[in-house]
This record gives structure tokens, C-alpha cells and sequence, in this order.
């Protein structure tokens, strides 16, 4: 398999891509200035500008108070969007999150294990009945040495304590 061929060399390759980022450049500068129009077209629509001049004390206070509650009906219309934005977004994701359980998430790669059909089926057979079995029959059993029977046993508890008792019993403890 050989690299196909490109149509065009390397010089005309570097030539159109030296054109492409010019155009772009234009296109980008002529884009920001039309921003820049429109956003002061749109403030000139939406905000008179203000007359101070010639305005008394009283006049200066009501319009001062008249720009503070304008100020307030667009904080609550803004609250009332970025609250429905952020119940929307919680929505989107629980939707997301049932999608993603339906399809059944992301399912780790298993490894293929040869059994036969008659193995399958002797497993299954084998633990339904286990399961039905009695609990005592699955416990282990566990059986004790003689000797330690023997060292268990200490015999009449009186006579173990009077031997053992005063520097006899200290000799024999560190005897045996």
C-alpha cells in the first residue's frame, strides 16, 4: 500500500494555505468591527443617553431611583433565566444518565471461556441443589490433635493451683 499521490505540490499547497489565512484574517478583523457596530447600535436603541444638564437636585434623585429599578427588573429577569438555564442543564443530564443506563453503560470486555453445554447445564444443576442443601452439611469439620486434648485438660482446677503455687511451681514453669 503505497501513500497516494497528492494533487497538488508542495509549493501550491503552501501557497493556498498562505491565502486561506489571509482571507481569514480579513474576515475575522471585518467580523469584530461588525460586533462592535452592532453592540453600539443596540445600546443607542435600548438606552436614551442621558440628559444631565439643567437638572435640578429633585430631578437628579427621581432618575437616579427610576435607573436603580430598571437595574432591579433586569437582575430578576436574569435571575429567573440562569435558574431556568441551571433546571434545564439538571434535566439534561438525568436524561443523559437514564440514556446511559438504558443503553447499559459501558460494559467491561469479557473473557471467552470454552465450556461445554453439558458443563453449563451440570453447573447449574449443581447449585441449585447446594443452595437447597442443609448449611451444616457445607461447614467444614475441624479435628484436634491428642496432644492437645491432653494439654487442654488441666484436671481438677485445686490441686492444679496448690502445685503450682510458691517457688515449686515457678521451677516447674520454667522447667517445662
Amino acid at each position: 500500500n503505497r501513500p497516494k499521490k497528492t494533487k497538488y505540490s508542495a509549493t501550491r499547497r503552501l501557497l493556498l494555505k498562505q491565502k486561506l489565512l489571509k482571507k481569514a484574517g480579513v474576515l475575522l478583523v471585518q467580523e469584530q468591527s461588525n460586533k462592535v457596530t452592532e453592540r453600539e447600535s443596540t445600546l443607542s436603541e435600548r438606552v436614551p443617553p442621558l440628559k444631565l444638564s439643567g437638572l435640578s437636585v429633585q430631578e437628579l434623585q427621581e432618575l437616579c431611583k427610576e435607573l436603580h429599578r430598571k437595574c432591579d427588573t433586569v437582575d430578576e429577569a436574569r435571575y429567573d433565566i440562569e435558574a431556568k438555564v441551571l433546571k434545564n442543564e439538571k434535566e439534561l443530564a438525568d436524561l443523559n444518565a437514564k440514556i446511559n443506563e438504558l443503553k447499559g453503560g459501558k460494559r467491561p470486555n469479557l473473557k471467552r471461556v470454552k465450556k461445554s453445554a453439558d458443563a453449563m447445564l451440570g453447573a447449574l444443576t449443581e447449585a441449585k441443589l447446594s443452595s437447597k442443601s442443609d448449611f451444616k452439611s457445607n461447614l467444614k469439620t475441624v479435628k484436634k490433635d491428642k496432644k492437645e486434648e491432653e494439654k487442654v485438660d488441666p484436671g481438677d482446677w485445686r490441686k492444679n493451683v496448690e502445685s503450682m503455687s510458691g517457688m515449686e511451681g515457678r521451677k516447674k514453669l520454667f522447667n517445662s
